[in-house]
């Protein structure tokens, strides 16, 4: 890291300390009781808990480069820890599985093993966060009562499950303790309502550190006025006192380094605490008010270096936990400072603090947890999942009751297959896209155009498609955008063609195979593809194939035009085909009209088809310069700009014509008084077609290289009707002059 980063580094730290401090007081408080029942869950000394905490707090939280993210003792390891000391034989042997584990997820962080993160659903990753929020409610709902009451008491498998309800529940409200409901109840109101009160304006004191303060200090007042209401034994924080500093660590074994056990262990803490970490860190990066994105490939590092030193120096594994980063975030955290200071308080407090620390009700810090976890599997959350349909809802409600019945890590894998089968199902529906076109002939055309890639998945819906078109019908197979089509489809595209669509006297055929498939598998079909120009070398050849797309236009035969990026290119450098005017009231596409492909038009707009000086040299300059071969003057029905000005010199005489009428009135093809508002639709469509003629003078009179071009047949010059209606063009044939022997260049 050079002297630049280090600067920006200490300035994100320190940027924000008066909402960093008091966060990381507050996951200290939250972190503490959680290290240690860990440790007892995984049947590790206590103090191991401890020491996890304060190597996540201090070691992974300089390393990492996440602002809010907090890591410490594993709870989704503690199963694996607890199996593996008993079958390893002792704590030190799995000391030395641990320190290899770490090993190697410092290996998978520079083999960039954390890109794995960015493939997990949003969806999976909320259902994670619910279910977390559950379970904390669940977990903290017995100490924020107070209730401490034998498991085997409350559980009796010898009887039916209703035998004995009533007589269970008078136990568990027995054995609610009245100071932890009153501690519970006044921190949620403080907790929710402190935006509301003057409270608000305590800078320093986030509402979660005020009420552990206010806890120990109500605690003691109990403990004076309400002997009742005191709280002590195990309502309180308990963590061991160390006599010595040396006593704090244990050692790994070393002699076990050849055990194949230690190894299978090694690899099992590796790989399920990297996908708890990943897991953990895309979901806190989702709770972040900012949405800083942090990476993953580095946090594997800073976590294998944590479980490295924790299997040193004893310790249990260690994971970025959502838990504390959420109550983290919860407390207003901006940057890593609060997860330093909350390892550096967690030290502290193991070696000078533990009388002050074993003050704190636990009442008060499940009343934290107990809101952390409402606001992870809020009501407004689900409802917006639900909102987004069953492919969304259903896999995040799966993850939650999956993550609820076993854990973290299979409840994600098991949300995940479940959006994996909505992925598949998706793909399995969406292999094409299917049009059905001129439904009037007697041959009814059914085009499907083929999506980018079609899979053995979608096997099931292009034969189940097939097989259920009518008889007699025409059937295009549009495979042109295809970058890759399985050899299996290609197979039933072969039966098809050979058996079904003979027998049914179906018209099959196949587009745009091309290069997409090998030669054993290519198939030999009708391919009309307008981009084969090698017999486009005339200008009646060149109006034939316009002639010939436009009717594959009105059948619906159309070759797919959707080209990437390098394709377009190398079109662009072949020369054009023809040069076309036509009006601006013409919007419709020319290229799909036609069926022509990239560039192998030039396209002129101008009003009402009427040219001028300046086009026509435009024109000149498109088969001169880039060698376009036929000029097209295009007209098209229902003309609006004829019509409106037609209709305006009708309505008000006295404002002149338009410019789109004078030629017409100049050369006497009609005269004003002729029109009535009966008419004006009748004359737009001839007025129309005469400028069309009227433009095509003008290029022949107007321009003597293109009517010496023309004249020797080497650029053609003709006019078309565009029928909106029906989408058919009426292409007049190619003007025919007598030849001119020069022209003045």
């Amino acid at each position: 890291m050079d002297k630049k980063e280090k600067n920006t580094l200490s300035q994100g730290i320190f940027k924000n300390p008066s909402k960093d401090i008091p966060s990381g007081i507050v996951v200290f408080l939250v972190a503490l009781p959680l290290c240690l029942g860990i440790a007892l869950a995984s049947g590790a000394p206590l103090i191991s808990g401890l020491i996890s905490g304060m190597i996540g707090g201090l070691v992974v939280g300089l390393l990492s480069r996440s602002h809010t993210s907090v890591s410490g003792p594993a709870a989704s390891l503690s199963a694996v820890v607890l199996v593996a000391i008993q079958l390893l034989g002792s704590f030190q042997v799995f000391l030395l599985a641990l320190m290899i584990g770490g090993l190697i997820q410092i290996a998978l962080g520079f083999l960039k093993a954390g890109g794995i993160a960015d493939y997990i659903p949003t969806n999976i990753i909320k259902g994670l966060l619910a279910a977390i929020g559950l379970i904390l409610v669940f977990s903290q709902l017995p100490y924020a009562v107070g209730v401490e009451i034998d498991d085997s008491r409350l559980l009796d498998y010898s009887q039916d499950t209703f035998t004995g309800l009533n007589e269970r529940v008078l136990m568990v409200v027995s054995s609610i303790a009245p100071g932890a409901l009153v501690l519970s109840i006044i921190s949620l109101g403080i907790m929710i309502f402190w935006d509301k009160t003057p409270l608000k304006k305590l800078k320093l004191f986030p509402p979660s550190l005020f009420v552990v303060i206010l806890g120990v200090a109500l605690n003691q007042v109990f403990k004076v006025f309400v002997p009742a209401l005191f709280l002590d034994g195990v309502h309180l924080v308990n963590i061991p006192e160390i006599s010595h500093f040396s006593s704090l660590f244990t050692f790994p074994d070393f002699s076990a380094i050849y055990d194949g056990k230690v190894w299978t262990y090694a690899f099992t803490i590796a790989l399920i605490g990297s996908i708890a970490t990943l897991l953990n860190l895309e979901a806190t990066d989702n709770l972040d008010p900012h949405k800083r994105r942090s990476p993953p490939n580095q946090e594997l590092v800073a976590q294998g270096v944590g479980n490295t030193l924790t299997g040193l120096l004893g310790g249990i594994p260690i994971t970025s936990v959502i838990v504390r980063s959420s109550v983290n975030i919860e407390a207003g955290a901006e940057s890593k400072l609060s997860t330093l200071l909350h390892g550096f308080l967690l030290m502290i407090s193991v070696l000078f603090l533990s009388n002050i620390i074993n003050l704190i009700p636990l009442a008060s810090l499940a009343s934290i947890l107990l809101l952390v976890g409402y606001k992870l599997t809020s009501y407004q959350m689900i409802r917006q999942m639900y909102h987004k349909g069953w492919p969304q809802f259903l896999p995040f409600v799966v993850t939650i009751i999956a993550i609820l019945l076993t854990d973290v890590l299979l409840g994600v894998l098991i949300g995940s297959a479940i959006s994996v089968f909505f992925l598949l199902r998706s793909n399995f529906h969406n292999p094409y896209f299917i049009e059905a076109t001129n439904p009037s002939s007697k041959k009814k055309t059914i085009r499907l155009e083929l999506s980018n890639e079609v899979s053995f998945l979608n096997k099931p819906a292009i034969k189940r498609t097939l097989w259920n078109l009518p008889k007699g019908s025409k059937v295009i197979v549009d495979a042109s955008f295809s970058s890759y089509i399985e050899p299996d489809i290609i197979e039933i595209f072969e039966d098809y063609k050979q058996t079904f669509a003979i027998e049914n006297n179906i018209d099959f055929s196949i587009l745009g195979m091309g290069e997409n498939f090998s030669a054993k598998k290519k198939i030999i079909l009708d391919r009309k593809d307008p981009q084969d120009r090698n017999d486009l070398n005339s200008p009646q050849k060149i109006l034939n194939f316009l002639e010939e797309g436009n009717k594959r236009y009105i059948d619906g035969d159309l070759v797919s035009r959707r080209y990437q990026n390098k394709k377009l290119k190398d079109f662009i450098k072949v020369d054009p085909l023809a040069v076309m005017v036509n009006c601006i009231d013409m919007r419709e596409p020319l290229n799909m009209l036609m069926n022509t492909g990239i560039g192998d038009l030039i396209p002129l707009k101008v009003a009402g088809n009427l040219l001028d000086k300046h086009l026509i040299e435009s024109i000149e300059i498109s088969c001169r310069k880039q060698k376009a071969k036929l000029i097209l003057i295009m007209g098209n029905t229902s003309n609006k700009l004829i019509l409106a000005s037609l209709k305006r010199l009708v309505e008000d005489p006295d404002s002149g014509a338009s410019p789109l009428l004078i030629p017409a009135i100049k050369e006497k093809f009609f005269s004003p008084e002729q029109l009535t508002i009966a008419s004006l639709e009748e004359w737009s469509e001839r007025l129309m077609t005469w400028n069309l003629g009227y433009s095509k003078n003008l290029i022949l009179t107007q321009n003597s290289y293109l009517n010496y071009e023309i004249s020797q047949g080497s650029i053609g010059l003709c006019t078309a009707i565009f029928d909106r209606k029906s989408g058919k063009i009426d292409f007049s044939p190619l003007y025919v002059s007598e030849k001119v022997t020069n022209y003045n260049s």
